[in-house]
């Protein structure tokens, strides 16, 4: 009975003890998350400023003219850095489906690339999400250069984006065009049309690079808020199923307890009457 005693309390302080790491991990996700959320409503205006400024540089005319460019479409994805977010990448990965083309991938996320590795896809290019959100303009600096490099080589013509967002409570998976700026996509100009010597075109070439790396800061930003998100609810999920079976040791250590008590007695009282 001393034995299964000595088990059972040392399964509730090997409990108690994961609990502790999973409160570090959801209190670590929870701070990532928060500092996440309060950037993003300025990557956002960023990159609605840039929008801004090349729809007031081209004018409404240059669209029109600018037809978009054909060729392979590649596939920037942002998956999961870090374990312990559900199956946060496969969503993501499952979001994708048939679209899925290993030499068109640019796969963002070290956990994201072992899933994808488990499932016999090798992207052209991968990266992983920093751990610190202060480190994404330079991981967008990454993409960017990446990009243009494929692009110059003429493997890809096109490149889409596939992030998850966490509205209400719920991930959601968005897509859409990164590059080439997509003139239809674009704000209306504001105010007068600035006096230039170079064509649209060329004006779009140099600042083109900008707007396509703010939209990698934009995309980058809300995916790593939303895999903090997902780990912050994983680990509440866990918390309370640590809870639980905590929950469910203490009540046989109670009942143990209770039993070498009642054996101690029966014991006492038969020694008594045989004594007698």
């Amino acid at each position: 009975m001393t034995e299964r005693l000595a088990d059972i309390s040392a399964r509730i302080e090997g409990v108690r003890q994961l609990g502790a790491v999973v409160n570090a991990m959801k209190g670590i996700a929870a701070a990532r998350a928060r500092t996440a959320r309060s950037q993003v409503l300025a990557v956002d205006s960023y990159a609605a400023t840039i929008a801004e400024a090349v729809s007031t540089a081209i004018g409404p005319e240059a669209a029109r003219e600018m037809a978009p460019a054909g060729g392979a479409t590649g596939l920037l994805v942002f998956c999961a850095e870090q374990g312990f977010a559900g199956a946060f990448s496969e969503r993501v990965l499952d979001g994708i489906g048939a679209d899925l083309v290993p030499e068109r991938l640019f796969l963002i996320g070290t956990r994201g690339l072992s899933v994808a590795a488990a499932r016999g896809i090798t992207p052209m290019w991968s990266g992983a999400m920093p751990s610190h959100s202060p480190g994404i303009p330079k991981l967008a600096d990454r993409i960017t250069n990446a990009l243009y490099t494929e692009v110059s080589a003429g493997r890809i013509a096109r490149l889409e984006v596939v992030y998850t967002t966490w509205d209400a409570g719920r991930p959601s998976l968005l897509r859409h065009g990164l590059f080439p700026i997509d003139l239809a996509d674009l704000p209306p100009a504001l105010g007068t049309r600035p006096l230039m010597q170079l064509s649209p075109a060329d004006l779009l070439d140099r600042l083109g690079m900008d707007h396509v790396h703010a939209l990698i800061c934009k995309a980058a930003l809300h995916a790593y808020a939303a895999e903090n998100e997902a780990r912050m609810e994983a680990m509440s999920a866990a918390a309370t199923q640590i809870e639980r079976e905590l929950e469910v040791f203490q009540a046989t250590l109670r009942r143990v307890r209770q039993e070498a008590i009642t054996a101690e007695i029966i014991e006492l009282g038969t020694g008594a009457a045989a004594a007698g």
